[in-house]
């Protein structure tokens, strides 16, 4: 790993944590206001909702821009977003908040994935390089909720006091300025143009490709499996009576082993193929989803789970190596928001 690269991890890691932490704070102080459950849920969905419409258009600039402009942008609207609710914490702005954090990292993951991509020099450094990058959102899914959460309790008279909220949005709107920071320095790598007369790119030509679009199928079970099995464990864990603390092992555990095969696979990039660790994580998983369902102990469950981390957090770095190896260079970023937008939707939805 290049000190570039770790930069840019730590940076994407800044900026998506603001969206994390913010995702967790807004829908918490709006119930606390007394809005009702359906009013949180929309809130929730406007952190996709941007990328839905995005991720395009942000695919594009990027193609055309480079790396740093489009991440400035992000750290803007991200830096808005937080702070705004920091300002005036009440449901409308929260919802703005939602869609400027959202669009941000839906921005910033397209600019950094195209940037890190066309960096790389062969396909095994694809691999290692998306692995590594892969680390990036796990992190922060863990930091943003967690610093958000502690300070929420902590910081007032009272846990939940609306002085933790203005804080913990303070210090979020602070963390995309350190992402900015961090790859303030990055060499800008060389745009590659559309030859002159060529026609307007549209997203059909991507999509006429049979190889794009099976990977953007493939890319969209592997995340309808991760959202299923967050879905699901927690009822089946109900059922058999496990108490919340095991269940939230459980999910820890899934997400250490997803962590954990993407700091390996960079070890052993050069003797798998995409092709090979897709198709077999594929079959895992449908065997594990067709067992899962007899796991009736907290240990035959928290087998089940580890086993589907390994398999659905090798499929992402697989997927990405294969998106910029089939893809023409002067439009890997549209292809991008094009994966970004597909798998969005569905969260939206």
């Amino acid at each position: 790993m290049t000190p570039e690269l770790l930069r840019l991890i730590f940076a994407q890691v800044c900026l998506h944590a603001a969206m994390t932490g913010t995702r967790l704070a807004a829908p918490l102080l709006a119930l606390q206001q007394g809005y009702s459950p359906a009013a949180v849920g929309v809130m929730l969905a406007l952190f996709a909702l941007t990328q839905v419409f995005l991720a395009l258009p942000a695919g594009r600039f990027a193609d055309r821009h480079g790396l740093r402009l489009p991440l400035s942008i992000a750290v803007a609207a991200a830096t808005t977003g937080a702070a705004l609710a920091a300002a005036l914490p009440i449901f409308p702005v929260l919802c703005i908040a939602a869609l400027l954090t959202g669009g941000a990292t839906g921005i910033a993951v397209i600019s950094l994935q195209r940037h890190v991509g066309r960096a790389a020099t062969n396909p095994t450094q694809l691999k290692q390089v998306f692995s590594w990058l892969a680390i990036s959102p796990a992190a922060a899914n863990f930091v943003g909720p967690f610093v958000t959460g502690l300070l929420i309790d902590h910081v007032g008279q009272t846990p939940g006091a609306l002085i933790g909220y203005r804080v913990a949005f303070v210090l979020l709107a602070l963390l995309p300025l350190v992402c900015w920071w961090l790859a303030r320095s990055t060499r800008e790598l060389p745009v590659t143009r559309l030859a002159a007369g060529a026609p307007k790119p549209r997203a059909w030509d991507l999509l006429g490709e049979p190889m794009f679009r099976r990977l953007l199928f493939v890319n969209w079970l592997q995340s309808a499996s991760w959202d299923v099995h967050t879905f699901v464990l927690p009822i089946l864990g109900h059922e058999r009576g496990l108490s919340a603390s095991v269940i939230g092992s459980l999910l820890g555990a899934f997400a250490v082993a997803a962590a954990f095969i993407r700091i390996v696979l960079p070890a052993i990039a050069s003797r798998v193929s995409e092709r090979n660790v897709i198709g077999l994580s594929n079959v895992v998983t449908a065997l594990v989803f067709a067992v899962y369902p007899f796991m009736t102990t907290a240990l035959g469950m928290g087998a089940c789970s580890v086993v589907l981390g390994f398999a659905l957090g090798a499929v992402q770095p697989m997927v990405m190596s294969m998106l910029h190896q089939i893809t023409p260079h002067a439009r890997h970023g549209e292809a991008l928001g094009l994966r970004v937008m597909t798998l969005n939707a569905s969260s939206v939805a």
